[in-house]
């Protein structure tokens, strides 16, 4: 570097070349800080309203401002309402939500990970004929399986069934894909070869090394898996007819078809939406320190 451009550098002038160097440096910075800060406000806003909503009574929701709260604050006599409402059968619809979307992300994200370690790991004919397939899965919306699904249990049985709902939960294609990325960069072979010849099984093998150096994926694809069925409403639309085994999700579209008929159904739709979305955030911050292990992981490989 010629001592023009060093001073010019350090004076945070333009250099000869005609780059302005730090002060280009800090505009890119408060651009997209500033991108980060609208992107937040965007997606916290409509949190903020329906916390704000559901401290209100019915009243109050349509006579006062929207984004701030009013007297008297009700927020814990709502709840309380909203889990007495209809001898209960809110919390049923939670407790089936978090049955479905809890053992549908574990056993999903185990089939998901067993299935991408050993299109990862293993050669065989037909390996990328298979991955490919699978990959392609990624692409079918989920709507447009819900009437094969229905057709398909309806011959078995099982129309009207929790295993309606968590059979199809069971497969993701976006984990396997994940998975066999993750396994490919983050289990060493030689790690593997060292354990067949220590007398490892293959499943041993699996379950003792391999899950343990993919822990930042397999919470990768727990999570992905817990929102999707979280949030899954078509499905259980079109599979279940009783609502004690509806999810959160179709058990609010209900109450909310029905504002007409039971104005009182307003707020409970608000404030069950509010409640429905802490066991969302209970997920991410209990599991985010994995992430920021496997960031850091990273970093260094």
């Amino acid at each position: 570097m010629s001592s023009k451009t060093a001073i010019a550098t350090a004076t945070n002038e333009p250099s000869p070349s005609g780059a302005t160097g730090p002060r280009e440096h800090a505009l890119s910075k408060i651009l997209a800080t500033a991108a980060l800060v609208v992107a937040a406000i965007y997606f916290l806003v409509p949190i903020w309203w329906l916390a704000v909503a559901s401290s209100k009574s019915l009243g109050n929701l349509v006579t006062t401002n929207g984004l701030w709260f009013s007297q008297p604050f009700q927020l814990f006599s709502n709840v309380s309402d909203l889990f007495s409402y209809q001898g209960g059968i809110y919390l049923r619809w939670l407790l089936n939500s978090v049955g479905y979307a809890v053992l549908g992300a574990a056993f999903g994200t185990l089939f998901a990970t067993m299935t991408g370690y050993a299109l990862a790991k293993y050669s065989f004919r037909g390996r990328e004929l298979i991955f490919n397939t699978i990959l392609g899965g990624v692409l079918v919306p989920a709507t447009a399986l819900a009437l094969p699904l229905f057709l398909m249990f309806s011959q078995v049985g099982l129309v009207n069934t929790y295993l309606a709902v968590f059979l199809p939960s069971l497969v993701s294609p976006f984990g396997v894909y994940l998975a066999r990325i993750y396994a490919a960069a983050s289990v060493p072979e030689p790690l593997l070869e060292a354990a067949r010849l220590d007398g490892s099984s293959e499943f041993r093998a699996f379950f003792v090394i391999a899950l343990r150096l993919m822990t930042p994926a397999l919470v990768t694809i727990f999570l992905f898996q817990f929102v999707v069925i979280w949030n899954n409403f078509f499905l259980p639309l079109v599979m279940l007819s009783d609502d004690k085994l509806f999810p959160i999700t179709l058990g609010l579209y209900t109450w909310n078809s029905a504002v007409q008929q039971a104005p009182e159904l307003r707020l409970y739709v608000i404030v069950g939406s509010l409640v429905s979305i802490l066991p969302l955030l209970i997920a991410f911050l209990g599991l985010q320190r994995f992430w920021q292990s496997g960031l850091s992981a990273g970093s260094v490989k």
